[in-house]
């Protein structure tokens, strides 16, 4: 057969070349490993002048760096957004907690993507999209996935007792597992064990440190090197998360050697949002300690670049794309899907809001783009609210704010009255970007009960949807202190039937009392309520239930007369 007939064919996830006698390189492995709380300053390679970083120092020297990249400025929203290719609003992420932190099961994830492809597909680490079915990893995607609840150690989800030493986490098709070692370690040492398990097939990796993100807790061997420097104590322990970051890098990319991946791996390292301590000042009794944030104004949760302005660093020796080198395009999380299926060769359908960045990773020219960021963390979005509309060269901020990134990269000079034209085109473009959102506002995205593949259904009030007259209640700290507080689940019913409710004070393996004289329930119009005594544990009720979405509140009477809610609530389906 002549070579001009030969054709690409791609099968089961192999490209062949077909009638050619030969193969063609195998679709490249993709490991996208994404940090917690790290900022942009927070890397040797970017200038800090202590943090110690040598792996990730190496990466960046080996690696094509998009120097003006974005991400939302808090966890939850920016992991809907790198997942789907679509603003996180759009798939009904706008907060971290009250119900907003859950992503729509519909949305088309890039678990999703690859393993219509033949990959295997693996996360480990911190979720933060919704710990129940049908949200959770393994329904999004993920043949394998060992996970933290919640976003971090000590909120609702979390198993009490859990400090990033010798946990219990989640293990899709298991359930609850003992760990032994630090969190970190844990994450990366079962990414190496899915490295292993899948060396010879395609796979995808989605690793999701929970770290460096609070509770600061690490091995005094990583904190004291960092006090012997002078830091505060926090940021002390802040650091050294880092560095233990850096280590476990280490182990894994000397893995990847040992198994002959290294080459043909695409190994993406980026960061959740800005920095939750690096880029602060702090004053104590020894004087000032001057933060370090790479130039940026604030950090984690602002709509200045310090809150969403993040590294990424992405190498891959095989691929033919020139690393140790910057790539100033302005881009964003929600163009990392698109720009791994070019490159992987996956098809894609649906309505994306990122693009391929692959002209730019190859040195070709794209047309300039205007995107979007803001910080909502309220229970509905609020029009302009914490916001920042970017382009190369401006940034409008708060819609009044305008600053020149290029000539004033810290944002301290507001031109918006020298530029007022630019200002308003920036408005208009927000405008239209609201509009395109907006079809979500009222997106009530549901956690499912009854369905055999959750058994039971473990409610927390992390996920509470709250209301003016009603505080949220999203970790421990507030769960053992008894705050006042409550709101409701939206919940959908899988099928009719029987579903017992059981409301309780505490988590059940701790079988704690009540501390409460009556317990109510409603279930969209259904209401029932029976007395406590002092040594119950646990308030039962049977309801009889419709399939389809509904509302699920609980309420405690205390002693002294005051209404909590039922933090933690389990519920099964008894009977069809």
């Amino acid at each position: 057969m002549r070579p001009s007939i030969c054709r690409a064919v791609f099968a089961a996830g192999l490209l062949l070349m077909a009638g050619c006698g030969r193969p063609a390189q195998p679709p490249p492995n993709v490991i996208l490993i994404i940090t917690d709380d790290q900022g942009y300053g927070d890397i040797g390679a970017h200038g800090h002048p202590h943090i110690r970083t040598p792996v990730l120092d190496r990466l960046h020297s080996e690696s094509i760096r998009l120097t003006d990249f974005h991400v939302d400025p808090t966890c939850s929203p920016t992991r809907a957004a790198l997942l789907t290719g679509r603003y996180s609003t759009r798939t009904g992420v706008w907060h971290t907690i009250m119900g907003r932190s859950l992503m729509a099961p519909e949305e088309v994830t890039m678990a999703e993507v690859f393993a219509a492809h033949g990959y295997r597909t693996g996360m480990m680490g911190k979720w933060h999209l919704g710990d129940n079915y049908p949200l959770r990893p393994q329904d999004q995607g993920f043949d394998t996935a060992f996970y933290h609840p919640a976003g971090g150690v000590g909120q609702g989800p979390d198993y009490f007792g859990n400090d990033y030493f010798d946990d219990v986490y989640m293990r899709s098709g298991v359930g609850l597992e003992q760990t032994a070692g630090y969190v970190t370690d844990v994450w990366f040492d079962d990414a190496l064990r899915f490295i292993e398990t899948h060396q010879a097939e395609p796979f995808f990796l989605y690793l999701s440190t929970n770290a460096p993100h609070g509770p600061y807790y690490v091995d005094e061997r990583y904190a004291q090197p960092y006090r012997d420097l002078g830091f505060p104590e926090t940021m002390a322990r802040f650091s050294g998360m880092i560095t233990n970051i850096d280590d476990n890098m280490g182990h894994l990319l000397a893995r990847l050697g040992e198994l002959n991946l290294a080459d043909n791996t695409m190994l993406i390292f980026m960061t959740d949002n800005g920095s939750a301590e690096g880029w602060a000042n702090w004053r104590d009794q020894e004087g000032t300690w001057e933060g370090f944030n790479a130039g940026m104004r604030q950090g984690k949760g602002s709509e200045y670049d310090g809150g969403h302005r993040v590294p990424f660093f992405l190498r891959w020796s095989d691929g033919d794309l020139a690393g140790g080198r910057d790539v100033p395009l302005l881009a964003a999380h929600i163009d990392i899907l698109p720009t791994l299926a070019q490159l992987c060769g996956l098809e894609l359908s649906g309505d994306l809001d990122g693009v391929s960045l692959v002209p730019a990773l190859r040195g070709e020219a794209m047309p300039e783009r205007t995107l979007f960021v803001h910080s909502q963390r309220v229970p509905d979005p609020i029009k302009w609210r914490k916001s920042a509309v970017l382009t190369d060269r401006w940034r409008l901020v708060n819609q009044v704010e305008l600053y020149d990134i290029l000539a004033d990269p810290g944002q301290s000079r507001d031109v918006a009255s020298m530029h007022p034209a630019v200002a308003d085109s920036l408005r208009a473009a927000y405008e239209t970007w609201w509009t395109h959102l907006s079809p979500t506002f009222d997106m009530n995205v549901r956690i499912g009960l009854g369905s055999d593949r959750e058994q039971p259904t473990f409610l927390n009030p992390h996920d509470w949807q709250v209301t003016a007259q009603s505080q949220s209640v999203w970790n421990h700290r507030q769960v053992e202190r008894g705050m006042i507080g409550n709101g409701f689940w939206a919940v959908d019913v899988e099928m009719a039937g029987t579903y017992e409710f059981e409301l309780r004070r505490w988590p059940a393996h701790m079988d704690s009392t009540m501390e409460a004289t009556e317990a109510r329930i409603r279930v969209g119009d259904q209401q029932l309520s029976q007395e406590v005594t002092a040594d119950q544990t646990a308030a039962r009720f049977a309801l009889e239930l419709e399939a389809g979405p509904t509302t699920v509140q609980t309420w405690l009477t205390l002693p002294d007369g005051r209404e909590r809610g039922a933090y933690f609530v389990y519920v099964d389906r008894v009977a069809d």
